[in-house]
């Protein structure tokens, strides 16, 4: 619970990619850009893709790293107790030989706590990068994973790391209900769950509304591509007791302004209105001490 003179952290999140949750982000930023100092957090490290529609201009940037073994062999005896301790499989002993998997570990420390000769000690290992910026009066923060890196998590910490709480902090998370959406979700006031009204935007809505239910954060929805489908998902919302807090209708117009890197509040300013009555409608919402 927060109090009444904190901004809020929200989180944009979507149970499957496509749905429109970048779309609302930037547009809510925007939308409460003139009215409250805000910061956009893209989180979806794998493929970030905010900064397309708010050209940011780029301030910072600054390497994330994870702390890996590095076995001294002249002190090692090949016990092979650091590769029983690892629960990743990152380590193995073959032979007299230490084999290290470095896209397996998790840079906990264990191996080198393990390890009775002292043999391992941990160096830095580069996984990507995070960078803020301002745009168009918002605060921009982004993380990227480098290609072929398996692990996100460590990126959107840091990234959290980073937050101005003197701001309304909208996270943009990544599609999905994996490790990188929770620790994207993890102490968040509120969740906005983007959805469609379809059988894969229902099915992918019920897992993302599982996760926020477990993780205790007040939940609304968003419907994008709204008049397509059937009324299967507004039932699923009513019997779940999640509030509906906007529509965005199947247009082609939002669609093509998108293909072009325009936010929806910038193509049709009349939208501004709306967005700020999404975040009116997560402010009643969200719970807040007196």
């Amino acid at each position: 619970m927060i109090t009444a003179a904190e901004p809020l952290r929200i989180a944009v999140a979507s149970g499957k990619g496509g749905t429109g949750k970048t779309t609302v982000a930037v547009s809510l930023a925007l939308a409460l850009g003139d009215r409250t100092p805000v910061e956009l957090v893209d989180c979806d490290v794998e493929e970030p893709n905010a900064h397309l529609f708010l050209a940011p201009q780029i301030t910072a940037h600054e390497p994330v790293e994870i702390l890996v073994p590095e076995v001294d062999l002249g002190r090692c005896t090949f016990c092979g107790l650091c590769a029983a301790a690892c629960r990743f499989g990152a380590l193995a002993m073959v032979a007299r030989k230490v084999l290290f998997h470095p896209e397996l570990c998790h840079g906990c420390g264990l191996c080198a706590l393990a390890c009775p000769e002292r043999a391992i000690r941990e160096v830095p290992r580069t996984i990507g990068w995070i960078e803020e910026g301002d745009a168009q009066g918002i605060r921009f923060r982004r993380g990227v994973l480098n290609v072929g890196e398996p692990m996100a998590t460590p990126i959107v910490r840091r990234l959290k790391e980073r937050i101005d709480h003197e701001r309304v902090t909208i996270l943009d998370a990544p599609p999905g209900t994996g490790c990188p959406v929770i620790e994207t979700l993890r102490g968040a006031d509120f969740a906005v769950l983007v959805t469609e009204p379809t059988p894969f935007g229902l099915h992918d809505l019920r897992l993302a509304a599982e996760v926020t239910r477990i993780l205790g954060i007040p939940t609304g929805v968003v419907i994008s591509k709204d008049g397509i489908g059937t009324d299967t998902l507004e039932r699923y919302c009513i019997e779940a007791g999640i509030t509906v807090l906007l529509r965005i209708p199947m247009d082609r117009r939002i669609a093509a302004a998108y293909a072009h890197g325009i936010p929806l509040v910038a193509a049709f300013p009349e939208w501004n209105e709306a967005f700020r009555g999404l975040y009116d409608g997560i402010l009643q919402a969200a719970p807040r001490a007196p």
